[in-house]
């Protein structure tokens, strides 16, 4: 079994709305409705752990494999207990449990690599007197991991004693950090609209971080789009708004906004969802699961142009506004998301902000802060804008 890949939208505001020219905002990927931007990200299904893969079991070693891409992972889970770990129906499963062990999973594959080879890694540490922080990402490096995430691992453990004298304690330790680290998990709990997915929400809540939890009715989601796209019903994705011919008859319109007649089976299964989730939890949850990943790893898009005065990416497409919109990591400096849109170590000679005001090249990328900005290199050949949710900056290369 194969690995699917899809995509996804990771909705935000776009820029367009804060500059009112959301009628002409026509994205190159992606889209754009009244201000609300879908962004597009790569989804990747690894369905098919179950317990004993990080020893080969079920699709187990390509299962691991394939999680080395991955930037964050979303645990579905299915929160009404009628699955159990080897995805077989049953009832009053506890759910939690599998959250567990997916961990375990991939801690056991980690130091099951690592312990393999660990005498030679000791030796080879002391041999070349490599700092720690060397000597695992040369190890980790295969998992996809940076220096970066190695670092941020060992500053958390705050460890005194050097690598070649690590027990196998300090080790578990340091895999289980970097685990964390390395793969941040979106907890999706989904069928919540099913009878036991309570008392199962309630357990879980407790065991997990809240943060990490988003309550999910992935069926309910499917359902409304279906009927939005079939006309039936308007609905906006992501909220707790859905109004039938009816609802927009009784608030005014007489032609129920065109909408087409439910029949009374789909209308009673409406009321039902409204009730049992949109109007409890606030939506469906399927939106917020890319929401909650992206704000997990520290996500601001920003939006490059050519013109500050216009906001188009060049002369040729003028008319449209904010075709492009990339995703940078918060804390991430003005010269950093300049090099990230127009790639290569191009020299930058200035950055320039709203009203022409210089800007640093080691400013950050912050909500409220650099909203907007640009940069010019030492020989300017073009120019571009970059908008972020701090400010328009200009940058010229």
């Amino acid at each position: 079994m194969n690995s699917l890949r899809a995509i996804g939208y990771l909705q935000i505001d776009c820029a367009c709305k804060r500059y009112n020219v959301s009628d002409r905002c026509k994205p190159n990927y992606g889209s754009c409705v009244d201000g609300r931007r879908s962004v597009p990200i790569e989804l990747l299904d690894v369905a098919g752990l179950v317990p004993g893969a990080h020893m080969g079991k079920g699709l187990g070693n390509k299962f691991l494999d394939d999680l080395r891409h991955a930037d964050a992972l979303i645990h579905v889970v299915d929160v009404s207990g009628t699955t159990d770990q080897e995805g077989k129906n049953t009832r009053g499963y506890d759910p939690s449990v599998d959250i567990a062990w997916l961990r375990s999973e991939i801690v056991a594959w980690i130091r099951g690599n690592l312990m393999e080879r660990w005498g030679s890694i000791r030796r080879r540490h002391l041999a070349v007197k490599a700092t720690a922080l060397e000597t695992l990402q040369a190890q980790l490096s295969g998992y996809g991991s940076t220096a970066s995430v190695v670092a941020r691992t060992l500053d958390k453990l705050n460890l005194k004693e050097p690598l070649e004298n690590w027990s196998n304690e300090t080790i578990d330790q340091v895999v289980g950090a970097f685990t964390d680290e390395k793969f941040p998990t979106v907890i999706a709990l989904n069928k919540i609209d099913h009878p036991d997915a309570d008392a199962n929400i309630a357990r879980i809540a407790k065991m997990e971080d809240p943060n990490r939890i988003v309550l999910c009715s992935a069926v309910s989601e499917i359902f409304l789009r279906k009927l939005a796209k079939q006309g039936y019903i308007r609905y906006t994705e992501g909220s707790e708004f859905v109004d039938t011919r009816e609802d927009l008859i009784a608030d005014g319109d007489p032609d129920g906004g065109g909408l087409k007649e439910l029949d009374d089976k789909n209308k009673t299964r409406i009321e039902n969802l409204k009730d049992m989730v949109l109007y409890r939890f606030g939506s469906t949850g399927v939106v917020q699961v890319l929401a909650k990943a992206a704000e997990i790893l520290g996500l601001v898009p920003v939006f490059p142009v050519r013109s500050t005065t216009s906001f188009s990416s060049g002369a040729s497409e003028s008319k449209y506004v904010f075709r492009d919109c990339v995703l940078v990591k918060k804390g991430s400096t003005c010269a950093e998301v300049a090099r990230k849109v127009m790639g290569g170590d191009t020299p930058i000679a200035y950055i320039e902000g709203v009203g022409a005001m210089r800007v640093a090249e080691d400013d950050t990328v912050a909500v409220g802060k650099n909203d907007s900005y640009a940069d010019n290199a030492e020989a300017v050949n073009s120019q571009f804008y970059v908008l972020d949710e701090n400010g328009l900056r200009k940058v010229g290369i």
